[in-house]
């Protein structure tokens, strides 16, 4: 599934779409982003979000929920499952188009490099992974969500790994394609 799911990717990340997936991220940082942030920041305060940390415990989580309170909770269920189900999409086609479309300039066809592609793509599923665990935390308080209360920071971790693996990646492929045009064009003046 993993090798199909890669050539579909592959087959999609032609330039323009590239191009048009990174606007379309920048667009909906720009003009979305914020105003999502204002409207946590109103129910929320300057409490922070579980989605933007890097480490946090179940304990964090609860602590948070308790200092949302009632409407905070809610409206923090309600952008999960609006917001946070388009955005992972957005940055996922961006990353992984563009990977997908260095790592056909810069990795021969049969490679396992070719695969890069599907990075962002576990970052999504750890992003929609964090959404649900978060949210059945933040519904059901006071109320404890064994097991659940710890796989939120555990997929928070592992979304912002694999984000943070996918803009390395990207910068791996962006030298190893530089380094081949730079070789073939050696060769090509021979």
């Amino acid at each position: 599934m993993g090798k199909r799911l890669s050539e579909w990717l592959h087959n999609l990340s032609r330039g323009w779409v590239v191009i048009a997936a990174a606007l379309a991220i920048l667009v909906f940082i720009a003009l979305v982003a914020p105003g999502q942030a204002a409207q946590a920041e109103a129910y929320t305060g300057d409490a922070g979000s579980p989605d933007l940390s890097l480490f946090y415990s179940a304990e964090d989580l609860y602590h948070l929920a308790e200092v949302y309170g009632e409407r905070g909770r809610e409206a923090y269920v309600r952008a999960r499952f609006t917001f946070d189900l388009v955005f992972p999409v957005v940055y996922t086609l961006s990353l992984a188009t563009a990977l997908g479309w260095l790592s056909r300039r810069a990795f021969a066809p049969e490679s396992r490099w070719q695969r890069v592609n599907l990075v962002p793509v576990l970052a999504m599923l750890c992003d929609y992974g964090e959404n649900v665990s978060a949210s059945l935390v933040m519904a059901r308080y006071p109320e404890r969500t064994v097991m659940i209360d710890w796989l939120a920071p555990a997929f928070t971790l592992l979304k912002w790994t694999f984000i943070g693996a996918s803009f390395a990646l990207l910068l791996v492929g962006a030298a190893a394609a530089l380094w081949g045009w730079t070789r073939s064009r050696e060769v090509m003046e021979r």
